[in-house]
């Protein structure tokens, strides 16, 4: 059983390549997989491995600097959900693309799951899914407005061309782990919208904490990792994902025409090459003699380099 750890935090990192080597080294170290982000703005990333690993990762990023209050969420998995661990340099620990954005400065009113059903209730209340429309598309909540972005970097846009449809309304916001809703939260209140809400630890946190009877969530959690999907209790879900186009299909998807392994699902089937098909058919196969060979091949089946940015959403 593999403990996996999902954590953000924003700070302030004068040098953020001078913490990298120390944190690769750590996880290297400690048999941990999985991906950590580095910015000025703090740090982002999931990342499995052995508890007792863990917990010394965690020890180590409290004493970065600003760290020392981080939060983070573990759950569990059967199986090694990532192949690798990378430590990455980036612009921004999640995507956003708004250089004012500043989380530190302010950000909506926190609201926890045990009281969340309540305010999404509320008939002032517009619910609103800032994740990707792959995300959306096998669980959100009940009655939840999707923008049906392919990309965070997109809300803002959204937002402008929307914001006339919640005009006196309370917004509340809801993300996977809670990173998203730290910027765009902070992004409404710079354009002027007066209530802001936002679910606190994010779906993980309310699938944790909230008995499914009393649920208000429809369907599945996507996760950056390889479970793919989680449920009420963050058990594994039934979701794998189609490793041509990285989204989440259903086993029974596999018996779609569209379908082949590595190459392409009904989602994709349409949106790629010919030319891409036949590489991603190459691919599959040299994966497939590595095997043979009692070999990991560096593009096998576990997802280690998933879409936008790994981590707590």
């Amino acid at each position: 059983m593999f403990t996996v750890c999902a954590l953000y935090h924003f700070t302030r990192f004068e040098d953020p390549a001078a913490l990298r080597g120390p944190l690769l080294e750590l996880c290297r170290a400690e048999a941990i997989t999985g991906t950590l982000l580095l910015a000025r703005e703090g740090i982002n990333g999931t990342v499995a491995g052995p508890r007792a690993g863990i917990d010394r990762l965690l020890d180590h990023v409290r004493g970065l600097p600003g760290c020392a209050g981080i939060e983070w969420k573990l759950s569990t998995a059967s199986t090694r959900p990532f192949a690798r661990m990378k430590v990455r340099l980036k612009r921004e620990i999640v995507t956003m693309g708004q250089p004012d954005v500043d989380p530190r400065a302010q950000v909506g009113h926190y609201v926890a799951p045990s009281e969340w059903n309540d305010l999404i209730r509320s008939p002032d209340v517009a619910v609103i899914d800032t994740r990707n429309d792959y995300e959306t598309a096998i669980g959100t909540f009940e009655g939840a407005v999707d923008p049906q972005t392919a990309s965070f970097g997109e809300f803002p846009a959204w937002w402008e061309a929307n914001r006339h449809r919640f005009h006196n309304k309370r917004i509340a916001m809801f993300c996977t782990g809670g990173i998203r809703c730290e910027k765009s939260t902070n992004w409404l209140i710079s354009q002027g919208v007066e209530e802001v809400y936002h679910l606190k630890g994010g779906i993980l946190k309310y699938l944790e904490e909230v008995p499914e009877a009393e649920s208000t969530w429809q369907g599945d959690c996507f996760v950056f990792d390889g479970r793919v999907s989680v449920g009420h209790g963050l058990r594994e879900g039934p979701h794998l994902l189609c490793h041509a186009c990285r989204r989440p299909i259903l086993p029974e998807d596999r018996d779609h025409p569209a379908y082949e392994h590595g190459v392409s699902c009904h989602h994709c089937v349409d949106e790629t090459s010919a030319e891409d098909k036949a590489r991603f058919r190459e691919r599959q196969k040299q994966i497939a003699l590595a095997r043979a060979r009692g070999e990991r091949h560096l593009h096998a089946d576990v997802p280690s380099d998933l879409p936008e940015d790994p981590g707590p959403r």
